[in-house]
């Protein structure tokens, strides 16, 4: 089992910037592959980065790309989202998610129910 748990959201104005923190613990071994979704009030849990863990190779949404980097420490045990020019329609709980069956492959890195492991979420508002 992984655990994931989030930090670093918080209220922020447009064109701000903040850097989510994952820290992972239990079962971490290996690679596999970790992603940031998020989700507004009304909305669908939507994917906006993953990266395999260990690994080199970063995949964005459309909608963050060139504003959001993921990363990882050099203990690959601290998952990090900067996010940048940030803007109101970015408002949004923001997971992290582990997926420790596949390694970021094209047909689930994007999609919730590969995803195994949940934290709890961090909000991002804003404003």
């Amino acid at each position: 089992h992984v655990q994931l748990v989030e930090s670093g959201g918080g209220p922020v104005q447009g064109g701000g910037s903040l850097k989510l923190s994952c820290v992972a613990s239990g079962d971490t071994d290996g690679s596999y592959c970790m992603g940031w979704f998020r989700q507004a009030p009304g909305k669908e849990r939507e994917a906006v980065a993953a990266k395999v863990k260990g690994g080199s190779a970063t995949y964005y949404s459309d909608s963050v790309k060139g504003r959001f980097t993921i990363s990882q420490d050099n203990a690959r045990t601290t998952l990090y989202l900067q996010m940048n020019s940030l803007k109101p329609e970015d408002t949004a709980m923001y997971y992290c998610a582990a997926d420790t069956t596949n390694v970021c492959i094209d047909g689930a890195r994007w999609y919730v129910t590969y995803y195994d492991y949940w934290g709890q979420g961090t909000q991002v508002t804003v404003s």
